[in-house]
C-alpha cells in the first residue's frame, strides 16, 4: 500500500463520496491520501486472522468487528457528515456502540483499532493515524509489525495515549477494552513470512 497525496487541496467527506471507487483514499485533516496498491497476502491473512479471532470471542456480545475497507468518519465536533475532514480505513476495528454504525460505516471513534504495518505505510500508521486516533478517542490502538514479530499497544489514558506497551508476537495478548478477549499470536504468525536470520 503506497500513500500518495491526491493534491494539496483540503477536502471533506462530501467530496470524498464523489471520487471514483477505483482508488481508495483516506482523509487526514482534509488531506487526501491514495491507498494503493493492495497489501500483500501475508498482511491480509494476518488482519483477517486477528478479526476472525475477535469475532469468534465476541459472539453474543454487542461489539462488532469490521475489516478494511470500511469508512470510519472521525468528526472533530458535531459537524455534519458532509463537513468531516478525516475518514480512515483501519485494517481491523471493533465498535461496541451501535449508535456509531450506519449504512456508510462508522461515525465516531471505534473502541479498538488494529493496523498491520506494511513498509510503505508504517510511518503513516505510526505517526499521523496514531495522532488522529488519539485525539478522536480510540480506546486501544494496536500496531502489528509482521516483519519484526512485534506488537505495539497504545491505550487511552484520559485524553491521550499512555506510554506504548511493546511485546513480541508470542502466546496471547489480552485486549484491554474487551474483557475476556485475547489475540492468539500462533494463529497470526503462521501466515507471516519466515523471519530472516
Amino acid at each position: 500500500m503506497v500513500l500518495q497525496r491526491r493534491d494539496m487541496t483540503l477536502h471533506t467527506y462530501a467530496e470524498y463520496l464523489t471520487w471514483p471507487p477505483t482508488v481508495r483514499y483516506e482523509l487526514i485533516d482534509g488531506g487526501a491520501c491514495a491507498l494503493s496498491p493492495a497489501p500483500d497476502l501475508a498482511h491480509q491473512d494476518a488482519a483477517l486472522e486477528i478479526a476472525t479471532q475477535v469475532k469468534r470471542q465476541l459472539e453474543g456480545k454487542p461489539c462488532r468487528v469490521f475489516i478494511a475497507p470500511v469508512d470510519v468518519r472521525l468528526p472533530k465536533a458535531a459537524e455534519a457528515d458532509e463537513q468531516i475532514d478525516t475518514v480512515v480505513q483501519p485494517d481491523v476495528l471493533v465498535v461496541c456502540d451501535p449508535a456509531k454504525l450506519d449504512r456508510r460505516g462508522v461515525r465516531g471513534a471505534p473502541d479498538r483499532i488494529v493496523e498491520v504495518l506494511a513498509p510503505a505505510t508504517a510511518s503513516h500508521d505510526q505517526i499521523q493515524k496514531r495522532r488522529v486516533y488519539e485525539r478522536s478517542g480510540v480506546r486501544e490502538y494496536w500496531l502489528v509489525h509482521p516483519g519484526d514479530r512485534v506488537l505495539t499497544v497504545y491505550k487511552l489514558e484520559g485524553a491521550a495515549f499512555g506510554r506504548p506497551d511493546i511485546q513480541v508476537l508470542e502466546g496471547e495478548t489480552p485486549i484491554g477494552v474487551l474483557p475476556g478477549v485475547a489475540a492468539d499470536w500462533a494463529g497470526v504468525v503462521r501466515w507471516l513470512p519466515a523471519l530472516e536470520v
